[in-house]
């Protein structure tokens, strides 16, 4: 069989198994190139050749695996955020493309003036967010805190990787119980999915990634419950607070902001016009 025939038929199971045409078809591609160390160019140029042997052998174990619904970032062991290249396993979050908008957010914030000092980014999973925003504000002092201990050893993999460990302090820790420290950027993207919820979600999501890192007490609303007002008493006066949150909860996280003392600044929407993304500042 050549690799067109492979991965023809790596489409067809994935489409069978309930993934969505488009996503079968560029999974069933990100699945080759894993296996035959190949770019995307490499892909479509030798698609017609005969396949490998080897890679005969190791290809349909993968795909597989994805006609089981395991996401295919923990397959191939990462996933791109930012430009950059995360070490994910089953222990953390996959990154989504909406989280970068934090980053966005914060870049924003300090665009005009002087950059963080200090900046904590809670219920860090992977640690993406606080990679990213050390190499962004290169002078800040960064805090990262997750309740998994599994989460921050592949976190602490991830910043020594793209060469700001020395940078990132990460605490084992409840949201902000035990730091100290007032930060003038404080991110998070907590879990935020209600309970209630867990059976409508894709497979991928509900049968694969940390439950910890995902619901939030039967309304999703549980974190912040506590992460808002915890943040407040940590921010500087000029501070800013990002959060990403779910569908429908802008406004009941906004009144738990006010009652926690943060004023609304802006909200952001991510391409599916879901407001998703919420920036504080101290009222």
């Amino acid at each position: 069989m050549t690799i067109a025939e492979h991965l023809a038929a790596a489409r067809r199971a994935l489409e069978s198994a309930g993934v969505a045409p488009p996503e079968a078809g560029l999974d069933a591609d990100l699945l080759a190139r894993h296996v035959l160390g190949w770019d995307r160019a490499a892909l479509v140029a030798r698609r017609r050749e005969e396949a490998p042997a080897e890679f005969a052998a190791a290809y349909p174990a993968l795909v597989a695996r994805r006609a089981a619904r395991e996401p295919v970032a923990y397959i191939l062991g990462e996933r791109e955020f930012w430009g950059l290249a995360f070490e994910v396993t089953p222990e953390v979050l996959v990154p989504r493309p909406e989280t970068e908008l934090i980053v966005e957010e914060a870049l924003v914030a300090f665009g005009g003036g002087p950059p963080p000092a200090t900046v904590i980014d809670v219920c860090t999973g992977s640690g993406c967010l606080a990679v990213v925003l050390a190499r962004e504000f290169g002078g800040a002092d960064v805090v990262a805190t997750d309740i998994s201990e599994a989460a921050l050893a592949v976190a602490r993999r991830n910043a020594q990787r793209h060469h700001v460990a020395a940078r990132i302090a990460f605490r084992a820790a409840d949201l902000l119980d035990g730091v100290s420290a007032r930060a003038d950027l404080i991110v998070s993207n907590p879990p935020y999915v209600a309970r209630r919820d867990a059976a409508a979600l894709p497979p991928e999501v509900r049968d694969h990634e940390p439950h910890v890192a995902l619901f939030a007490g039967d309304d999703g609303l549980e974190v912040y419950r506590r992460l808002l007002p915890a943040a407040r008493q940590r921010l500087t006066q000029n501070g800013r607070l990002v959060i990403e949150i779910g569908q429908h909860q802008a406004d009941p996280v906004t009144e738990l902001a006010d009652a926690a003392r943060l004023r609304l600044d802006h909200t952001r929407q991510d391409l599916q016009r879901i407001t998703r993304t919420m920036v504080f500042a101290p009222q």
